[in-house]
């Protein structure tokens, strides 16, 4: 078994890593159906219990596929399986985004959506993938709230938010954790919505942690991305910012390998030794990728490893806005 982590003072233990299941259905090309669920099946296996999804990953695509993963695993295995799920983005039949919802009656909406695709009678943990700027977020919560009481959800989280809402969203029902980017090349959280995620007992699920692939030490400069893959539009994968990301990276593999592990393991291994209320989401598509995020966490921090990583890749050091700008005009934790 793997060791667990709370999520926040109000929330479940979870398995020190959960898994992001989203590049199993969409954003990052074409994924193999059989893989996805034989790593979801891994995962489980392993003693991973956090699967983290969102009803639009796929259009509701990914909820089907973990529906089928649980369906097909050992009951034991089924029974440990804890979801998380994101709700509220408002998409096109072509793909495209075009906001976001967070009305109290659509929140059910969603919500009831989610369950029928899951197969289950809960949700274990709840959350606006991004806040709406038309309605107050006590309301969305509110909402959330209501649904815990019926016992349709079980913790209430919430997804990129920055400390103000962090702050208002708590005082309305107790916020389990608090989802959002976090890793090497992103560490705008540590300023303000980091303390006061700790100030008001709320964990971290952090995704991004390989900051898509791109500081995994398997992304390379001559890589073609296939349609419809998120990184095509991504700034950091562009171009000049490449470049320098990725020489970022191979300052990170030399510190990597003085110590024996991978350029992965030691980037995820980084973000757990930020905090025992953190719980990175690695985003394997494969077994094989996932055996290696595994490894992470036999990873020990020492604090002369720590020094040689910040000194190979310091705060602030991407090239690059971590989103497109139109996505980033969304992003509650950026203003």
């Amino acid at each position: 078994m793997l060791p667990t982590r709370p999520l926040g003072t109000t929330g479940p233990a979870v398995s020190a890593l959960g898994l992001g299941c989203m590049g199993m259905s969409a954003l990052y090309g074409e994924a193999d159906r059989a893989e996805s669920i034989a790593t979801i099946h891994a995962a489980l296996e392993a003693g991973v219990t956090l699967l983290d999804t969102g009803d639009f990953y796929g259009m509701g695509h990914n909820e089907l596929l973990i529906n089928e993963a649980l369906r097909t695993a050992p009951a034991a295995l089924r029974e440990q399986a804890l979801t998380s799920v994101k709700f509220g983005a408002l998409r096109t039949v072509e793909g495209g985004f075009t906001g976001y919802d967070g009305r109290p009656d659509a929140v059910k909406n969603f919500a009831a959506y989610s369950l029928q695709r899951l197969g289950t009678d809960h949700i274990d943990v709840y959350r606006i993938a991004r806040v709406d700027p038309d309605v107050p977020v006590e309301e969305t919560v509110g909402a959330i709230a209501e649904l815990v009481e019926a016992g349709h959800v079980r913790h209430i989280g919430l997804s990129e938010v920055g400390a103000d809402t962090l702050r208002r969203a708590a005082a309305v029902a107790p916020i389990a954790d608090l989802q959002i980017e976090y890793s090497l090349i992103s560490r705008g959280i540590e300023e303000k919505i980091l303390p006061a995620a700790r100030e008001l007992g709320v964990g971290v699920t952090a995704y991004g942690v390989l900051s898509r692939g791109l500081i995994s030490g398997h992304f390379t400069r001559d890589r073609a991305l296939s349609a419809g893959d998120f990184r095509g539009m991504s700034p950091r994968f562009q171009g000049e910012n490449l470049h320098r990301n990725l020489d970022l990276v191979e300052r990170l593999r030399a510190v990597a390998e003085a110590k024996g592990v991978s350029v992965a393991q030691t980037a995820i291994a980084w973000v757990l030794a930020q905090g025992e209320d953190i719980v990175p989401l690695v985003g394997a598509r494969t077994r094989t990728r996932l055996a290696e995020a595994l490894g992470a966490l036999d990873v020990v921090l020492d604090a002369a490893d720590l020094a040689a990583i910040e000194e190979a890749v310091p705060a602030g050091a991407a090239a690059g806005e971590r989103y497109p700008a139109a996505q980033m005009a969304h992003l509650d934790s950026e203003h």
